[in-house]
């Protein structure tokens, strides 16, 4: 695909500095430019490249001040970062835009189409399924009997969703989410786990997004809910019965176990481990590697270490933990010196 100067900065209602008929084809890095590809500057510490860069066209703040000849054709905007994530989400829209059935993959004939949906290679789609428009359903999907996908919503490769789901507007599953797999829940009975059936499902509530990998498990009976907004990192597990609240954000290799509930606006880190049956807060802040044993009722709080403590006790506890070899050898030595004074 091939825009001009001219083209972008009406994309972005920016200004143009230089050549407007300047052409690019390809998307860069400022450090990494190339004739022909198209840029952006924001961090200040980036500045020097900009007058070293071979991009064609760079995308700058309108505060921006050059202190050196720029060579490339410069688009102003009010915000650089805004104005690229703009053309990026362009870009992912044009380049995903595909419509067709697949002669290869494999369609129960209840199935509802909406318009203009992709259907990949291999992808499997059983019976009762209602798919809304504009719906990208990649090769080697499988969506289970009595699903819903809602509009606009794209299903990356291998992602498999079981039965009677439901996935709303607008979401995006990354390559191998598993949706709907059975929660872990055994009982104990002459000394064998016997597995109790997982009769519930999974709700995806709008515009929520998965990375690759992630597995959230339908309910034992009830619903799973992810609900609007939120957005999960790759290789997060969500158990049996969890509801995470609108809008919270959660990094890779995060777990959350059964029945937990998360409000809404959270941030958590990579590598959180939540015990099951609790509730977090609104606004909750969870450090990296945080484990959750107990509920957090105080919304907006920031939470580090295991078990959670607050911000300021942790760092408190950690400054003493880095201590404890010095504390350790003063205390020896305070020890052998009073052994030494009683004899």
């Amino acid at each position: 695909m091939k825009f001009t100067a001219t083209q972008i900065a009406g994309m972005l209602n920016g200004t143009i500095e230089g050549n407007p008929e300047t052409t690019v084809t390809k998307l860069s890095k400022i450090e990494e430019g190339e004739a022909g590809s198209l840029s952006f500057l924001s961090n200040p510490l980036y500045t020097p490249y900009i007058y070293t860069t071979k991009a064609s066209i760079v995308i700058v703040n309108k505060t921006f001040t050059a202190e050196h000849p720029v060579d490339a054709t410069l688009i102003r905007v009010e915000s650089a970062d805004v104005g690229f994530a703009r053309l990026l989400e362009m870009y992912n829209q044009v380049k995903n835009d595909r419509t067709g059935i697949s002669k290869l993959s494999s369609i129960a004939a209840t199935v509802v189409l909406g318009e203009k949906v992709f259907v990949g290679d291999f992808a499997v789609i059983g019976d009762l399924v209602v798919i809304g428009d504009n719906v990208k359903i990649h090769p080697q999907v499988y969506i289970g009997d009595n699903c819903v996908i809602g509009d606009n919503t794209i299903l990356f490769p291998g992602v498999k969703i079981y039965s009677e789901c439901k996935i709303g507007k607008s979401c995006i599953l990354h390559a191998g989410t598993v949706v709907g797999s059975d929660g872990f829940r055994f009982n104990q009975q002459d000394g064998k786990n016997v597995k109790v059936p997982q009769i519930g499902n999974v709700i995806i509530e709008d515009e929520v997004e998965t990375g690759a990998n992630c597995t959230i498990d339908r309910a034992t009976f009830g619903s799973t809910i992810i609900r609007q907004g939120v957005k999960l990192d790759n290789l997060v597990h969500v158990a049996h019965n969890v509801e995470i609240g609108e809008n919270t954000v959660i990094a890779a290799a995060t777990g959350i176990a059964g029945s937990t509930k998360l409000g809404k606006n959270c941030m958590i880190s990579g590598h959180v481990a939540f015990t099951g049956h609790i509730t977090i807060a609104n606004g909750t802040i969870l450090g990296g590697a945080t484990g959750v044993s107990k509920s957090l009722t105080k919304p907006g709080q920031a939470y580090m270490g295991s078990p959670a403590m607050e911000v300021s006790k942790f760092r408190r506890s950690t400054v003493l933990f880095r201590n404890l070899p010095e504390l350790e050898a003063r205390i020896s030595k305070l020890e052998n010196d009073n052994k030494k004074g009683s004899i």
